[in-house]
């Protein structure tokens, strides 16, 4: 990792926990509008569903060499999430109160992947041309681990706040969705 790389620093160091507050106060709106009273929990397997969407061309970027197979599952994996957040926000505005704080809040959780994708593609542009046809470089579709990895602290602390701000979060929202569910279907 180069030290004075603007574009991986912001990556890094502004995009990422950026992306996690954004997650944490969402998670935050829903339960000030109680979910599990109203969307329930098909909401909460939306939410699951689009962390996933995001999370899996995450691990991919952070562990994996960028190339043209990473970019794709990463614009594959965005185009996905936008969809599902069309879908969720489909659906749970017509069951609950959706605040502007919380339609703010999701401008970022839809805004911020496209960021990141973006300067992912800055940094790989010889791999985002070649996968759309252009420019000198061929298109690479291996899988590989990064032949220069993230610092591992980095690493552990990114993952970390994951499952604190995120996972832990938004597998609570679940359970409480899925316990409301069984007490009203007795």
């Amino acid at each position: 990792m180069t030290p004075n790389d603007p574009t991986l620093l912001l990556l890094l160091y502004f995009i990422m926990p950026l992306w996690l507050l954004a997650g944490v106060c969402d998670w935050l709106c829903h339960r000030k509008t109680h979910i599990e009273e109203n969307a329930g929990l098909k909401e909460a397997f939306i939410h699951i569903l689009m962390f996933s969407e995001m999370g899996i061309p995450l691990l991919a970027a952070l562990f994996l060499e960028i190339n043209a197979l990473i970019i794709l599952l990463m614009v594959v994996g965005f185009l996905l999430h936008e969809a599902t957040a069309l879908w969720d926000v489909s659906y749970s505005s017509t069951v609950r109160y959706i605040s502007p704080v919380e339609q703010h809040i999701h401008s970022f959780l839809e805004m911020v992947p496209l960021m990141a994708l973006l300067l992912v593609v800055t940094r790989h542009w010889d791999q985002a041309l070649a996968l759309v046809g252009l420019g000198a470089a061929a298109a690479d579709f291996s899988l590989n681990l990064k032949s220069e990895p993230l610092p591992v602290p980095y690493i552990v602390t990114l993952l970390l706040a994951i499952v604190l701000l995120e996972i832990l979060p938004f597998a609570e929202e679940f359970v409480r969705c899925f316990r409301k569910r069984g007490a009203t279907e007795k």
